[in-house]
């Protein structure tokens, strides 16, 4: 796949990454932030003093216990999830805990942070980050990581990252896969005070690209609120300059509800690009009536036919066409084993590159190397395939010299690459943020389109 890669230097009006000498830097812009702490769940629980009951899922956080049944839950399935607490201070007593845990990591967190952190990697690129920033985050992040006065405030908002490895045990629970279980008490994210510092920087930072996150984390706040906010969330996002692309990175989420008004009240049509996982893009169609709905949740690797036809329900009932006000033209979607970046035709370029970068950042990154090592990695995509379960898909069989497949659907063109997955990663939380974000990097958006 890294052969296939090539960085495109092109202009900020025909799309954004590295410009040519000269021309003035690209600038993106991020909104939503905390601090991750990031530690082994089943050590941490050990330290509450909690036993590994029967997993149940909870849509909020109430208890310790809570949390400990949510984490057998989802630590049985190897699946990613988050979740609100809604007690502030039992909150604060196991994040202390957390926090001050032997091995314990402190990171940039928060979806458009981390979006914005591996943008600021490359040199050429400068970040505007308006989200709450407390004195540590603003600490870990890098230097090309702007933050208006407005966005500082005295205390950080913390996230607590509890992972666990494939095959790690907990008494009678076994890991399927290596992944983490996400929780906080964040209310500065949660009611987005962030936005209008946001829209009152737009004109003076001239963003080439937007990148906007954390709608999930208004789930903690009541129905009129969320309502509210997300007519103000449109109305800021119709004050960005024509032309500039705006990027929605989703998030696990429990609230069918907010779900179904983030897709109808205007937000969805309002983006012109999304990044999502397997649980939110399921999550989403049974949210809004989509095809597949009826599927409770996915046994082992999503299948590639059932992926495919929600991407191409959202982009046709909600993106971009002649008949209808929407700017919705791309969805790159992720998950352990392929990604599969799905586009409206005419609008975006670059796409086999862009969708081969996430896949070789998501091995790369999990592992911590510089480049894919073979001996760390594994493939866990499927040999072969059908582009759909609701028509006539046709058969994919993956060829090792080509692996990245395309193919086309009224309009729309997928792009599908296996991912060498790292059989034992360092770290895997922030490895959906920086997958969307390097495949934004590589991505051309059409001037005009």
């Amino acid at each position: 796949m890294a052969q296939a890669l090539e960085k495109k230097r092109i202009y900020p009006q025909e799309g954004w990454g590295i410009s040519p000498p000269g021309k003035r830097e690209p600038n993106v812009k991020s909104v939503n932030a905390c601090v991750d702490v990031v530690l082994s769940g089943v050590k941490l629980l050990q330290a509450l003093g909690l036993s590994p009951g029967n997993g149940k899922d909870h849509s909020e956080l109430h208890s310790r216990n809570d949390l400990e049944e949510a984490f057998v839950h989802f630590m049985g399935k190897g699946a990613a999830a988050e979740r609100f607490f809604s007690d502030k201070e039992t909150f604060h007593d196991i994040a202390q805990v957390a926090s001050e845990f032997p091995e314990a990591q402190h990171y940039v967190g928060g979806n458009a942070a981390l979006i914005g952190q591996k943008f600021a990697a490359n040199s050429d690129l400068k970040v505007l980050l308006c989200g709450p920033v407390g004195p540590k985050l603003h600490e870990l992040l890098d230097d090309n990581v702007f933050v208006p006065p407005e966005s500082l405030q005295e205390v950080d908002e913390f996230h607590l990252i509890l992972e666990y490895q494939a095959g790690e045990e907990w008494d009678q629970l076994k890991a399927p896969h290596a992944n983490r279980f996400i929780f906080s008490h964040d209310l500065s994210n949660g009611a987005m005070n962030m936005l209008e510092v946001f829209v009152s920087s737009l004109e003076e930072f001239q963003p080439d690209l937007v990148v906007l996150s954390g709608l999930h984390m208004m789930e903690g706040q009541s129905k009129e609120f969320q309502r509210k906010r997300l007519l103000e969330v449109v109305t800021s996002i119709s004050d960005i300059p024509t032309g500039v692309p705006v990027h929605l990175e989703l998030a696990s989420m429990t609230n069918k509800e907010l779900m179904s008004s983030i897709v109808h009240q205007q937000v969805f049509p309002a983006v012109t690009s999304l990044g999502l996982n397997e649980q939110e893009l399921l999550f989403l169609s049974q949210s809004a009536s989509g095809p597949h709905s009826s599927l409770s949740s996915w046994n082992g690797v999503p299948d590639v036919g059932v992926v495919s036809d929600i991407l191409f329900w959202i982009l046709k009932e909600h993106g971009k066409s002649e008949s209808r006000a929407s700017d919705l033209s791309r969805i790159h979607f992720h998950t352990l084993a392929y990604h599969i970046l799905a586009t409206v035709d005419g609008h975006w370029a670059n796409q086999l590159a862009a969708v081969a970068a996430g896949a070789r950042v998501a091995g790369t990154q999990a592992c911590a190397t510089e480049t894919i090592d073979t001996r760390r990695v594994s493939l866990k995509a499927p040999h072969e395939f059908t582009t759909s379960r609701l028509e006539a898909g046709s058969r994919v069989v993956l060829n090792p010299n080509e692996p990245v497949v395309e193919w086309h659907r009224e309009g729309v063109s997928f792009h599908f690459t296996p991912v060498l997955v790292c059989k034992d990663p360092v770290r895997t939380v922030g490895l959906g943020d920086a997958i969307s974000a390097e495949g934004l990097f590589y991505s051309e958006v059409h001037p005009h389109s």
